[in-house]
């Protein structure tokens, strides 16, 4: 049996897609409504992931993949902290039951790191989804790198 899953962040992009589901098939884009993107999904690494909050007037642009029924068993182990939503999504196909993914942890503060962020703007290109929406995902903060001179600092002050 087939699924629709509807992946609005780093799953947008074909090379992470089939790293962690080789048999994933692109649907092309679509549109969740009654959603709004935020980054407050705190990651593992310390900086936030993309996730999605209720709100009656918002939609999310992403993107459609086929997956066997197993496969989402499969990713469910690289969605740790989210939980599976059935939703239904709107595609050049019309409107359509779909699964996605919706973590009720949230943080405040934490920005994107850079790799994530590049993945989900590559995904998003990929994927043809409207300029409007990538410009809005390029706006999202983006985690600085610590950077070697003020590690270097930080150790003379505590070693003095």
């Amino acid at each position: 049996m087939q699924e629709l899953y509807f992946a609005y962040g780093s799953n947008l992009a074909g090379r992470r897609m089939r790293e962690r589901v080789p048999g994933a098939r692109p649907r092309g884009r679509a549109r969740l409504e009654g959603f709004r993107l935020v980054a407050d999904k705190p990651g593992r690494d310390g900086s936030a992931k993309l996730n999605l909050v209720r709100a009656p007037d918002a939609s999310v642009w992403g993107a459609l993949w086929t997956l066997a029924a197993p496969d989402l068993c499969v990713l469910d182990r690289f969605e740790v902290g989210y939980e599976r939503l059935a939703v239904r999504v709107r595609s050049g196909a019309g409107s359509l039951a779909a699964t996605t993914y919706l973590s009720r942890m949230s943080c405040a503060g934490p920005a994107l790191a850079r790799d994530y962020r590049a993945l989900v703007l590559e995904g998003a290109r990929e994927q043809g989804l409207p300029a409007a929406w990538i410009a809005l995902l390029e706006a999202l903060p983006e985690r600085q790198p610590r950077s070697a001179s003020t590690g270097s600092r930080r150790a003379a002050r505590s070693a003095g």
